[in-house]
């Protein structure tokens, strides 16, 4: 499937022509460059904060669009690349913004273990998605918690495997809560992740403790709420056969170098690089298998469903090298648990906002009188954990927080502007909410 969602393939081949040929119109390349930059914005509901930076984001569009053309030309490549989602990023920028293993984290280590079972045992290709042992594809934004992804997505993997239940778990208290060596937004390790659910004694719910690609002081009633538990973690010992033994009993979290310009804009195909064995990204390996004669992992990402197929990379397996293709073998570890979780805590209940005010489960106390700092008059958002504008008259959801109530938008920062929400993958209007009195 061709990444371009609204261009036809005719289309895209037509500006691949454009870019390679000597001969091809600078004029007519510009302006079938704008068109599709602007078909682009439309589908990835891009906005800019000006003209000019809108400009500068079409010439970093078409010098990826350039890149992408050469790519794709290369008769033996076995993937493909496209104008994803991170097209309008500059290889700096992606670097900077969709990253999150810092160095300085990466000497900790733990006595590895090995897998027991023979490599005999294993079977030759596995799939964890179709036990459904994972949770859609999530998006960590310009937020650096791509360790915080790779975390709960093993321990939601094993969480189904022991209980047969799959819980998307939250981000969110990891990046607000695990600081202790986590440092939230600006990287991590999943081995310490690990540590802090067993220490807390559980982890709660995405749901109950939304993600907000931001740090946040730490939530103690959500902390409390522990929903998943974990007993222990396994560092595996850096070598393919510790790892595919390891992924065919359940998925795994992995470091890899996730920086090379290729990555950013991967499409389709077997990975192979080439590319770094430096660490500096995680994701989660949720299974294997081969194709043409080519062995791979099957890779989830945590850079939502318009990059790569749908959200997952195939990364070559036995590549040759004895870190694995871009330094997969060198930092995989997984959760362990056998015991079943605790009981379900109860819902909470209605949301205090003083002493006498109260607003139904769910919703957000907003302020809409103060004086010298004290409230004196409350109103409910309709929606849970919202930011309340300054307007005092409407709020925003948490994932969207930033008000523009002239627009009457509510915009998310991301790393080269802002968008705008949409009703349509959001479930509710463009305009902010008003606030009504209970």
């Amino acid at each position: 499937m061709i990444c371009l969602y609204s261009l036809s393939l005719l289309q895209l081949l037509s500006l691949i022509l454009l870019f390679s040929l000597p001969s091809a119109s600078a004029s007519a390349s510009a302006a079938d460059t704008s068109e599709l930059f602007q078909r682009w914005c439309k589908e990835h509901g891009k906005t800019y904060s000006s003209e000019e930076e809108k400009r500068y984001r079409l010439k970093v569009f078409e010098d990826n669009l350039s890149f992408v053309a050469q790519h794709n030309q290369k008769a033996n490549s076995t993937f493909t690349l496209s104008l994803n989602a991170l097209a309008d990023l500059t290889h700096h920028e992606f670097k900077a913004s969709r990253l999150g293993l810092p160095p300085s984290l990466l000497g900790f280590k733990r006595p590895q273990s090995q897998q027991s079972h023979n490599l005999r045992d294993v079977p030759p290709e596995i799939d964890w998605r179709q036990s459904g042992a994972v949770t859609p594809v999530k998006d960590q934004g310009s937020c650096g918690a791509c360790w915080a992804f790779s975390a709960t997505g093993a321990i939601e993997g094993i969480n189904k495997i022991v209980t047969g239940s799959l819980v998307s778990l939250s981000e969110q208290e990891l990046i607000d809560c695990d600081t202790s060596y986590n440092s939230g937004c600006d990287g991590g390790l999943m081995s310490y992740a690990y540590q802090f659910v067993i220490g807390n004694h559980g982890i709660d719910t995405e749901e109950d403790y939304p993600y907000q690609a931001r740090q946040r002081p730490c939530n103690k009633d959500k902390l409390r709420r522990r929903v998943v538990t974990i007993e222990d973690y396994v560092d595996v010992s850096p070598n393919e056969e510790e790892l595919l033994k390891a992924v065919a009993s359940q998925p795994v979290s992995v470091g890899i170098c996730g920086s090379e310009r290729a990555f950013q804009l991967y499409s389709k195909g077997i990975f192979t690089g080439p590319c770094s064995t430096s660490l500096d990204h995680a994701v989660l390996i949720v299974g294997y298998g081969s194709e043409n004669g080519i062995d791979y992992w099957i890779v989830k990402n945590s850079w939502g469903r318009f990059w790569g197929m749908n959200g997952y990379i195939h990364m070559q397996r036995n590549s040759g090298n004895s870190r694995g293709i871009c330094g997969i073998n060198t930092l995989a570890s997984y959760p362990t648990k056998t015991r079943p979780n605790p009981p379900v805590p109860p819902p909470p209940g209605p949301v205090k906002c003083n002493l006498f005010t109260y607003c139904p489960e769910g919703e957000t106390c907003c302020c809409a009188k103060h004086f010298l700092g004290i409230c004196f008059s409350w109103k409910c958002c309709g929606l849970n954990s919202a930011v309340c504008c300054k307007d005092k008259r409407h709020c925003c959801p948490q994932d969207y927080p930033i008000c523009d109530t002239r627009k009457g938008q509510c915009l998310k920062a991301i790393a080269n502007g802002t968008t705008a929400i949409t009703s349509e993958n959001k479930g509710f209007s463009m305009r902010p909410r008003g606030w009504k009195s209970h």
